[in-house]
């Protein structure tokens, strides 16, 4: 049986739309159109909702439009609509919601409401057929977790950060350092060429033997270090810049790697027949990060599965992959689907970054 699915994903700064079909014979990406916004944030060191809110209102249905033409489909031989209904930046996620509802609404097809860390954490399965359960470590500018998924709608974490993740630490290191936006990148060039033992930074909770993670006290520790060194006009010399992206990366790569062995020791208890470790975000695109996980799994006979790069960044090729598994199910939303800042992907774990109103973050 053939499906085609139109997914639309706009959770932060990156407006998507992607058509993916399914047959008997696996899936395939017919398109996958992303339209950033970098250029738009680059001057306020960061993400300003507001402004990816508006942005997103403005690209998402030539976003829509441009998927379908490099699909070479039409709207109407799509069989559903699957769009990220959180979490994320509510104004961005509401502008894909609606479009997905008038689609809906139009065209009376099925909506499916996606939780963004679902299409996250089902990619392997879309690149590289990892059979369930696998280990996925979800490591992103938003989020960092570690999931067990033991099918397409069950998700066991087992750890995460409990303040900062990973690349929202990395972009305050970069507008600590001087570095542009996005920060990754642009630290990961930097450290290239520095010396990672001439700071000595934290390694944060590797006293605890949990799976769980702190990036705010090693960001603090990073500004002191810049601060010891900082010249009297507030600029770092190059050697010194270089010297502390290092130095936070080594620490970052090294908090990292032995989380994972520990959610290594938890997932392996299951015995699983093939055993993978999995990762997606943007900060899986850190050599050394990937470099230090990719060693682990050798030493520990576990398969390391890391998306190509498009896809492991926000993109919505994967919420439309996750949509096609509730397609097969017929589990579909109506027009009620709300978009929501907060969505817990284990639902029954205990919140790790506080409640409220809007419910526990992750």
């Amino acid at each position: 049986m053939t499906r085609t699915i139109l997914g639309i994903e706009s959770s932060c700064d990156d407006t998507a739309a992607a058509v993916v079909r399914q047959d008997d014979e696996g899936t395939v990406i017919l398109s996958s159109v992303v339209f950033g916004q970098t250029t738009l944030h680059a001057a306020f060191g960061g993400v300003v909702p507001e402004i990816a809110a508006r942005a997103h209102a403005e690209k998402v249905d030539h976003c829509v439009e441009q998927a379908l033409l490099k699909a070479n489909v039409k709207l109407r031989d799509c069989d559903a609509i699957a769009v990220t209904a959180g979490p994320g930046l509510i104004g961005g996620v509401l502008s894909g919601v609606m479009c997905a509802k008038g689609l809906a609404a139009a065209t009376g097809f099925p909506l499916i409401g996606v939780n963004h860390l679902a299409g996250h954490a089902l990619t392997p399965r879309l690149t590289d057929d990892v059979a369930f359960p696998y280990l996925m470590l979800l490591v992103s500018g938003g989020h960092c977790q570690f999931l067990i998924a033991h099918s397409d709608d069950r998700f066991e974490r087992i750890g995460g950060t409990i303040d900062d993740a990973p690349g929202e630490a990395f972009d305050k290191t970069a507008r600590l350092l001087g570095l542009p936006q996005p920060g990754g990148p642009a630290v990961e060039r930097a450290a290239a060429t520095g010396d990672p033992k001439r700071f000595k930074l934290p390694r944060p909770l590797l006293d605890r033997a949990d799976c769980d993670m702190s990036f705010s006290g090693l960001k603090t520790a990073l500004l002191r270090a810049r601060d010891s060194v900082i010249g009297p006009d507030q600029t770092l010399k190059a050697a010194d810049q270089a010297d502390l992206a290092a130095g936070f990366q080594a620490a970052m790569t090294d908090v990292l790697r032995a989380k994972t062995a520990r959610a290594l020791d938890i997932y392996l208890a299951l015995s699983p027949a093939e055993p993978v470790l999995a990762v997606a975000g943007g900060v899986a695109a850190n050599m050394p990060i990937r470099h230090a996980l990719t060693d682990l799994c050798a030493t520990s006979g576990v398969r390391f599965v890391a998306p190509p790069l498009a896809l492991c960044t926000d993109n919505a090729a994967m919420i439309a992959f996750a949509g096609l598994h509730r397609l097969a199910r017929a589990d579909f939303d109506d027009l009620s689907l709300s978009a929501r800042p907060r969505w817990p992907l284990d639902g029954a774990a205990p919140g790790m970054l506080g409640s409220g109103k809007k419910g526990a973050k992750a």
